[in-house]
């Protein structure tokens, strides 16, 4: 029983930290997958597939290389060199990314709360720094409480869906796009946010003993994530082309659902947002933590502040901007994970 726990809460982990800002708001997957129309589904089903394979290989060479941040792994994945640049790209993407979180909880505030931009980014960055001192327990237990309410959430969007006029939109909707462009879209995706989860995902591996647990824990995450994306381009799917002018999409298909329901969401949207953010900057100040000789809080509230800044930017711009971009530079590093003999490495490690 104590087992199963620790999968679900691994599991947890890995989910919470996918879902971050532009996915639980509906952006990312709309802007990677349900524009395409009905070649979307295929998509996740192909993304679904990398977050389970490539998720749960990176936590297991996290565990047997005794990796304790994103930067060891790089120095593992590229060499010590190479992995030193990797880290550092990964960070400027992290404090990019990181931006848009920031910038997703300000939009979260106005759209839904009737409150002011920057009280959503105060909120968020107080909030971090008082919990940050709890480290990586503060981050498991918070995504165990989280996360299995945006799943359940996630079926009452099927569940409301179904009856809509326009449920089977997810089938018929067409595409103009290159269907190059709609194929490399999943890679993307799942590359871009696979970087991202390095973060969380490194520190996990190497502080959960039980190897069983982190496999099981990454399949049934790896699962977790392509369910919630297919629910969510399920239920905007139905909302198509209409749904494309909110900043928060899933935001104004819960409010369709009634005051309660948009409530829950919201809360839920901007809960995401915190834990996914909180995650980050501790994956951040480990790293950073490895080659600065000052105190943690002074790392993390630097970081912060640099978040702050770029936030000012807004959601949707940043979104559109930097997603792309990023992803393009994350398909070298997937492709690395992906041709990475680890399996020799642990031959060698079994035998020293």
């Amino acid at each position: 029983m104590k087992q199963a726990f620790r999968v679900l809460q691994i599991a947890f982990t890995y989910i919470g930290t996918v879902v971050g800002a532009g996915f639980a708001t509906g952006q990312e997957i709309l802007q990677f997958f349900t524009q395409y129309g009905k070649w979307a589904t295929i998509t996740i089903g192909l993304s679904t597939i990398l977050f389970v394979w490539l998720g749960t290989k990176m936590m297991l060479i996290a565990h047997d290389t005794g990796s304790r941040s994103y930067e060891d792994l790089n120095k593992h994945l590229f060499g010590h060199k190479a992995g030193k640049w990797i880290t550092w790209i990964t960070l400027l993407i992290l404090i990019g990314v990181n931006s848009v979180m920031l910038a997703g909880a300000g939009s979260v505030f106005v759209e839904h709360l009737g409150l002011h931009y920057q009280t959503g980014l105060i909120i968020t960055i107080v909030g971090t720094y008082l919990l940050l001192g709890r480290g990586i327990k503060a981050i498991l237990q918070m995504n165990s409480i989280v996360v299995p309410m945006m799943l359940l959430l996630s079926i009452l969007m099927i569940t409301s869906t179904i009856h809509h006029p326009g449920a089977l939109r997810f089938v018929t909707l067409t595409t103009d796009t290159n269907p190059i462009k709609v194929w490399l879209s999943p890679l993307l995706y799942s590359s871009f946010n696979l970087v991202l989860a390095q973060a969380v995902l490194v520190p996990v591996g190497n502080q959960i003993r039980d190897r069983n647990v982190l496999k099981w824990g990454g399949v049934l995450g790896g699962i977790g994530v392509g369910f919630m994306l297919l629910a969510a381009h399920f239920a905007m799917s139905a909302q198509m082309p209409g749904i494309m002018q909110f900043e928060i999409p899933m935001g104004s298909i819960a409010f369709q659902l009634g005051w309660a329901v948009q409530s829950v969401y919201v809360t839920l949207i901007f809960m995401e947002i915190f834990t996914t953010f909180v995650a980050d900057i501790y994956g951040m100040t480990l790293q950073l933590g490895q080659h600065l000789q000052v105190p943690p809080r002074l790392i993390t509230l630097t970081i912060m502040m640099l978040c702050y800044s770029l936030s000012q930017f807004g959601f949707s711009s940043l979104l559109s901007i930097l997603y792309p971009i990023f992803g393009s530079l994350a398909l070298v590093w997937a492709a690395r994970l992906v041709i990475d003999r680890w399996g020799s490495f642990r031959t060698r490690h079994k035998n020293l």
